[in-house]
């Protein structure tokens, strides 16, 4: 993009072609008007020639220079002059940049050629109507190239032929309006995004361009679309290209939304019973906050504090509060993390949700995420590459220049269970590379977070703990609603009000989650028997648990209720009831009686909370309970015996289910693509659709860790995951479980690569290698004299045979399988019972090294065809000599044909006559 550049004699120069960082660091005015008869117009070619001036379009550049220089603007840009048209790669860029060219300048000015006079308070109202009839009347409204420089640009400025000001699109919105059926909140900035893709193509209208294409061309920025232009494909063709182009941007940003974020804040807020203002607004006067809020070199805010102190609720507030408070082009975006939910719990679903609300109030960002998408499609999103393209991604997106005031709200990084550190990272590094951008993270006070937000180079920190006078001033004002609310539902009277309000005042140490908790026991709770019962609540997160757990042993569903607990705590994600049931013995009785699993359910509602059957704890500190506390008393589980009684109920279940042809498919020839699962579905309740990704990648993991697993079991927690591939799926899963001790990983491959496992116990080089021909062995020769018979599935050890005197050099299966026969360094070759490693014979002749041994094709023979020096031998015999350009680097025997390999990766094939005993 060239600009014309105001100098200080009130001249002007084009600048050289900048890129878009150049650019954005030189704000400009455009010039947006219609152009006049063929030759009027100043042109690139006029501007290098110095022959423009006297043209009458020169009269417009003068206007837009002199009053980009009274707005305090050195730069400017014109699209008759500022384009080479004579450069046909230059104008096509142009055509398809204009709109983001129009959208990125400070002022455009529309310079209306048509329109002679402008409005004074001191004319007659005759002039007034005048010029409204005109300004109605403007060629400029009907032409289709200036849609988009209407809506565009932020600040769009009118002026009469004379260079007088009429108004800017705001002032005169109504007329403009009036004029062109755009809707009003479109020309007070609203996101296009937000018209339907109809209702834009309707403001087209009867717009007229030069070229019939343009009409088309014209209107791809409305649409945050670029389409090349084509010109002699007619408008059908444009129109269909144009359309082709909204429908993959559409698709798109349909497939980056793996959770709408707006949607789940809706859910967190009316399961805690909504949002109450007076318990968040405290830290909108918070010092910390303000400081984040107000420096541009403070781009990271972490909100910081222990379970059940209302992080989750504060940061709802606080996009709540910035939303009704920011600029209309400013962007929001957030996400929710929740360990218990599988959909919302990882590092990549947090960056999707991220972009899909980014891209969804600024489309002209989906740009960044189609330079990928557009090969790879949705799996882009969902393969073992996901994390790595979405960085990438990520970070293009905040580097555009066109990106506007951006703020990012990331709540619970502690439950983000998959690749919490590399988020962590991530947010470090990208929380300082703009400040258009700005962070706000919440999480516990885990050293570990604390240490990966450290790197940050532009944070502050607010601690709940550090401010807690205002987050128990806004509990009590939340304690004082619930109170109102169970008083008002169970007809308190103002006695037992006032002993509810206390004991919970109390007792809450400024936990809003113990609250919540409470309340929900006590709207359950008959009124007679509430002033017995509120002594039995006693202070804290975790006796409150116990008692809860106390209470739930002493119901009559005791032991089906803490096996239903014992089961969701170890699962890896939120269970179906129709899977609960089918995991848990105590429930298969109730496998077509839904409604009492509900109601065996609600017995642990202090826990456990239903959302569309699914079964989910109402806060992560339950399950953090359950599974760090709970089993330490005798009244919960043992997680082995869990985890043994379902893996057995898996089983199980299967052996019942499984049958061959389960769909009754009969035709043995039918594709995958055209089976429907029936209804009601038999695999339904053994389903899992991670499952076999999951085996696959636990299989690689097992066999490529067994040596050291066998010798140092624990050493699955720490060097098995520590060196296991970036994406392999039990590193992911189990990452929290690598050692605190183990202060920074080292880098490691990205995927499990070609190798399926690695076989060590020679000493020395191993020098020959053969499968059995079943496949289910591998024999091995080695420099350390032994050769080694092998697992290929464990890859475990089966037999050292030991014999040779020096390096074995070849080793072969017979066709059977049941021998093994070696050659050495030695001069001899040996052979060996592959069952037992038992020696059967020794076969002495040689009177050099045997470098190559094989069977013969009925099993019988041992062909001694080899390479000795220069000479091709059997036995002693000498048979053929070699020249030098012919002597292998390796060679191999088949009954009587030798192959010889050589260094430069040529082949030579012999066959030898049998019976030949000629010594030559």
């Amino acid at each position: 993009m060239r600009l014309l550049h105001c100098t200080r004699d009130s001249g002007f120069r084009l600048t050289p072609d900048m890129d878009e960082d150049e650019i954005a660091v030189h704000p400009y005015a455009i010039l947006s008007h219609t152009w006049g008869a063929e030759g009027e117009e100043v042109t690139f070619e006029d501007l290098a020639s110095g022959a423009g001036e006297r043209k009458p379009g020169y009269k417009k550049i003068e206007f837009c220079g002199k009053q980009a220089e009274q707005d305090g603007l050195q730069y400017f840009w014109i699209d008759t002059c500022c384009i080479n048209k004579g450069n046909k790669a230059e104008f096509s860029q142009a055509i398809q940049s204009m709109f983001r060219w129009y959208r990125n300048a400070a002022r455009c000015y529309v310079y209306l050629s048509d329109v002679s006079c402008a409005p004074h308070r001191s004319e007659q109202e005759a002039n007034m109507l005048l010029w409204d009839l005109e300004f109605r009347q403007s060629k400029w409204f009907t032409r289709g190239w200036t849609l988009q420089e209407l809506l565009a640009p932020s600040l769009v400025e009118f002026f009469s032929c004379q260079g007088k000001k009429l108004g800017d699109k705001i002032s005169l919105k109504q007329q403009i309006h009036e004029i062109t059926s755009i809707p009003p909140l479109a020309l007070d900035g609203t996101p296009l995004s937000q018209f339907s893709i109809p209702e834009r193509l309707r403001w087209k209208g009867d717009r007229e361009t030069t070229r019939d294409e343009d009409g088309w061309y014209s209107l791809s920025g409305i649409f945050y679309v670029e389409i090349a232009p084509a010109y002699s494909e007619g408008a059908a063709s444009a129109f269909r290209r144009l359309k082709e182009e909204i429908d993959k941007q559409e698709r798109c940003v349909q497939d980056v939304r793996h959770t709408d974020p707006r949607d789940d804040k809706k859910r967190i807020e009316d399961a805690k019973g909504g949002l109450l203002a007076d318990s968040y607004r405290w830290v909108l006067n918070n010092t910390t906050f303000q400081q984040w809020q107000q420096d541009p070199h403070n781009q990271l805010l972490w909100i910081n504090g222990d379970p059940g102190k209302g992080k989750t609720m504060l940061l709802c507030g606080i996009i709540d509060e910035l939303h009704s408070s920011m600029p209309r082009t400013a962007l929001l975006s957030y996400f929710f993390c929740q360990e218990t939910d599988s959909r919302i719990n990882s590092a990549t679903a947090v960056l999707r949700g991220i972009l899909y609300m980014l891209v969804s109030q600024q489309p002209s960002l989906v740009s960044h995420v189609r330079k990928k998408y557009d090969h790879a499609g949705k799996t882009l999103f969902e393969d073992a590459n996901a994390w790595v393209a979405l960085t990438e991604i990520f970070g293009d997106v905040l580097r555009d220049p066109s990106l506007n005031t951006t703020y990012l709200i990331i709540d619970a990084l502690d439950e983000c269970v998959t690749n919490r550190p590399k988020l962590l990272e991530f947010i470090a590094m990208q929380s300082s590379t703009s400040q258009r951008v700005k962070w706000i993270v919440s999480s516990r006070n885990w050293p570990d977070i604390e240490t990966q937000l450290e790197r940050a180079g532009h944070k502050v920190r607010l601690s709940l703990e550090l401010n807690a006078k205002s987050v128990a001033a806004a509990v009590d004002t939340f304690i004082q609603r619930k109170v109102d609310q169970l008083a008002k539902e169970k007809r308190y009277k103002a006695e037992m009000r006032h002993a509810v309000l206390q004991h919970l005042t109390s007792n809450a140490n400024d936990t809003f989650l113990w609250v919540a908790l409470v309340c929900q026991d006590l709207r359950a709770t008959p009124k007679w028997n509430v002033l017995k019962k509120l002594p039995l609540f006693p202070p804290g997160l975790d006796s409150l648990y116990k008692r809860m757990m106390h209470q739930i042993g002493e119901s009559d569903g005791a032991e089906v209720c803490r096996q239903v607990l014992a089961s969701v705590a170890i699962l890896y994600r939120p269970v179906t009831i129709p899977e609960l049931i089918a995991l848990v013995e105590q429930l298969e009785d109730f496998v077509d009686d839904l409604e009492s699993v509900r109601e065996i359910i609600s017995l642990c509602g202090s826990f456990l909370t239903l959302r569309e059957d699914t079964v989910y704890f109402v806060h992560q500190s339950a399950k953090d309970f359950l599974i760090d506390k709970a089993p330490q008393e005798p009244l919960l589980f043992r997680a082995q015996n869990v985890h043994n009684s379902i893996f057995s109920r898996s089983l199980q279940l299967m052996s019942m289910t499984l049958r061959r042809d389960i769909y009754n498919l009969r035709a043995p020839g039918i594709s995958i693509d055209q089976v429907k699962p029936p209804d009601p579905d038999p695999l339904a309740a053994i389903r899992s659709p991670n499952l076999r990704a999951f085996i696959q990648d636990a299989t690689r993991f097992a066999i490529s860790t067994r040596s050291v697993i066998e010798q140092a079991p624990l050493q699955a927690y720490c060097s098995a995951l520590v060196f296991a591939p970036e994406k392999s799926i039990i590193r992911e899963t189990f990452e929290i479980c690598v050692p605190h001790w183990i202060l920074r990983k080292p880098r490691v491959e990205a995927h499990w690569s070609a190798t399926l496992q690695t076989l060590e116990g020679h000493s020395s080089g191993v020098r020959s290698v053969a499968f059995s021909p079943d496949g289910k062995q591998v024999v091995s020769g080695s420099y350390d004299k032994t050769v080694r018979l092998w697992d290929t599935a464990t890859g475990a050890l089966q037999q050292t045979l030991e014999g040779h005197s020096d390096g074995v050099s070849s080793v072969a299966f017979s066709t059977d399988g049941k021998q093994v026969v070696s050659g050495s360094y030695d001069k001899t070759v040996r052979l060996w019972d592959a069952a037992t490693g038992a020696l059967q014979h020794t076969l002495e002749g040689h009177s050099n090294a045997v470098t190559s041994v094989a069977f013969s094709p009925d099993g019988k023979h041992i062909p001694t065809l080899h390479i000795t020096g220069e000479w091709l031998r059997e036995g002693t015999a000498r048979y053929l000599w070699l020249p030098p350009n012919y002597r292998p680097a390796c060679e191999a025997v088949w009954d009587r044909i030798v192959v010889l390999g050589h260094s430069s990766g040529r082949l030579s094939f012999l066959q030898i006559q049998p019976g030949l005993n000629q010594l030559i």
